[in-house]
């Protein structure tokens, strides 16, 4: 074969390749969601919706997760390639040797909650002693009750703290054989609230936990092949929570579309606690947390959880992969 073959031979190939990559939408990428398809991860499916992502380059597949434990795992063992967790259980995972670090806080601050039906009277964590609290094992407001209760001078031997089943968690609180659920005030809070029933929630954020929640998450080395896709996906899934945020409308039709199965009103209902953990007080932009959100975050973990000291915050996370141009907070 002379030059001029081997020279139109590889151009017959690097074309094939740019077409099929056209055809597909772009490098593939996958995104495990910290739960189910709801408001507080709505921003991806805006993103995916606007087109963002395709004119990115990437290929993006979303899938639904079941904790945001289970997703920082997956993550870490390479069975998606970026995940959407809450910042203290990716941490904690960090801790012990896995290459996960946040790549961009999308809910600036918590939105779980203590959950309780306003006539069972509990009003603050302390009157949580006595009474039955379910959890979810594996999810982030379960690795933060103990947080919760030592702020709050609770002895965790006073609290009957049952495991439930996330298919029958609203259902024990709402048949009474549970006094409270810990849960998100986005999520569970919105389903008692659409059957009638009224529903106290405490934040975390208000009783002494405001840990920075849920986050862009994805392995070292990954990062380090290819900084500049996970940089164009931080990029554009700013620029689709921004969209998501000036019209929940939208943005619930979005999620809709993507997952049939979801409820519009409900996306649309979640909007109204979503909204508000977007940008931590004194945050200038989406994707970037105030240093001292870190820094609090750091100290109850270090103090409640267990997180070891011999390295700092910044260990756990990078700014590196957030633009300049992210949408501002104002």
């Amino acid at each position: 074969m002379n030059r001029r073959m081997l020279i139109t031979a590889a151009a017959a190939l690097a074309l094939s390749a740019t077409t099929v990559l056209a055809q597909s939408g772009g490098k593939p990428l996958k995104i495990t969601l910290n739960f189910l398809a709801a408001a507080p991860n709505a921003g991806f499916m805006m993103a995916k919706q606007m087109g963002l992502y395709e004119k990115a380059g990437i290929n993006l597949t979303i899938e639904e997760g079941k904790g945001s434990g289970t997703t920082a795992q997956m993550v870490a063992t390479g069975q998606t390639d970026i995940g959407f967790a809450d910042a203290p259980a990716a941490m904690q995972l960090r801790t012990k040797g896995a290459p996960v670090k946040i790549i961009a806080p999308v809910l600036q601050t918590n939105g779980f909650a203590i959950i309780s039906l306003e006539d069972t009277g509990i009003a603050t964590p302390k009157d949580l002693i006595g009474k039955k609290l379910a959890v979810q094992p594996g999810t982030a407001q379960t690795t933060l009750l103990d947080a919760i209760l030592a702020s709050n001078g609770i002895d965790k031997g006073k609290v009957d703290v049952i495991n439930i089943d996330p298919g029958a968690f609203v259902g024990a609180l709402l048949e009474k054989k549970v006094d409270a659920i810990l849960g998100g005030a986005d999520f569970h809070s919105v389903q008692i609230r659409e059957r009638g029933f009224k529903v106290r929630d405490i934040f975390y954020r208000d009783v002494g936990v405001p840990t920075v929640g849920l986050s862009i998450i994805a392995r070292d080395d990954r990062i380090k092949a290819d900084a500049d896709l996970f940089k164009k996906f931080v990029e554009v899934s700013l620029q689709g929570w921004d969209a998501a945020r000036k019209n929940p409308d939208a943005a619930a039709d979005a999620v809709v579309a993507q997952f049939p199965s979801v409820k519009k009103a409900q996306v649309l209902a979640q909007f109204d606690v979503v909204n508000k953990l977007l940008c931590a007080p004194g945050a200038a932009s989406l994707g970037k947390v105030p240093e001292k959100n870190w820094n609090v975050s750091f100290e109850l973990l270090t103090q409640y959880l267990g997180l070891p000291k011999d390295k700092p915050i910044t260990d756990y996370y990078t700014t590196d992969l957030v633009p300049a141009s992210a949408p501002s907070c104002s």
